[in-house]
This record gives C-alpha cells, structure tokens and sequence, in this order.
C-alpha cells in the first residue's frame, strides 16, 4: 500500500499493523494468564499454610478432649465406686462395656445403607447420554 519511497519505512503496511496487534493481543493474554496462575499459586500456598495452623490446633484440641474424657473417666470410675462401694475394677469393667455397646450402635449406624449421594445430578447424566445417543443415531440415519 505504501509505494512512495520518500517515506520508507516510517510508515508499516496495514498487514505489518494487523499482524502486530495480533501478537500483541497473545502476548497479553498469555501474560494475563501468568498473572493469573502466580495468584492462584500464593493463595495456593496460604490456603496450605491456614489449613496446616488449624489442623494443628484441631489436633490439639482432640487431644486435650481424649485427656479430659480420660481423667473423668477415671475420676468417675473411683467416684462411683465409693459411692457403692464396690471394686473400682467391676465399675471400670462396667464403663468398658457402656462404652464398646456405643460403639457397636454408632458403627452400624454409620455403617447402615444409605441412599446414593447426587442422585438429581446422576439422573441428569442419564439424560444426557440417552440425548447424546439419539443425536448420533438419527445424525448416522440422516447420512
């Protein structure tokens, strides 16, 4: 387009611009996406650090709750055995029973049958696949 040799190149081609602004527009939308995947990456890493403090603590604290049980359990085991004066041992033996007959009613309650998780979403899937099959078949029926 430029055919006068007075200016040179002190003007580019039209296609040198499009050309140009084409390499520009990648060049910023992969810095965008740079930028982008370092902010992920530091919240990424603070996510981790917050999470690791407050596993640390809940840790913590599940320890003190396990030493608190601990020593009422056996502050109550002599308690009762004064009280009845009965053999701290028979009170202990009883305490464990109470204890392993919650734990057999907690694991069968957890471990009961329950109705399948995301059945909504389950049922949408089957209705996309029986679409996505009867698109194929009436596309290879039309050919």
């Amino acid at each position: 387009m430029n055919s006068s040799p007075d200016r040179g190149s002190a003007e580019p081609d039209v296609s040198e611009i499009h050309q140009s602004s084409s390499v520009n527009w990648r060049v910023a939308f992969m810095e965008l996406i740079a930028s982008r995947i370092s902010i992920i990456q530091l919240e990424s890493k603070e996510a981790a650090s917050d999470f690791t403090c407050r596993a640390i603590l809940l840790a913590a604290a599940a320890g003190c709750i396990f030493a608190t049980w601990a020593l009422s359990l056996a502050g109550g085991i002599t308690w009762i055995a004064q009280a009845t004066h009965c053999h701290w041992s028979r009170v202990a033996l009883a305490a464990a029973l109470i204890h392993l007959l919650a734990a057999v009613i907690l694991t069968r309650k957890a471990t009961r049958p329950v109705t399948a998780a995301f059945m909504a979403t389950r049922n949408e899937f089957l209705k996309d696949r029986k679409w996505i099959e009867n698109f194929q078949t009436s596309k290879k029926s039309s050919d």
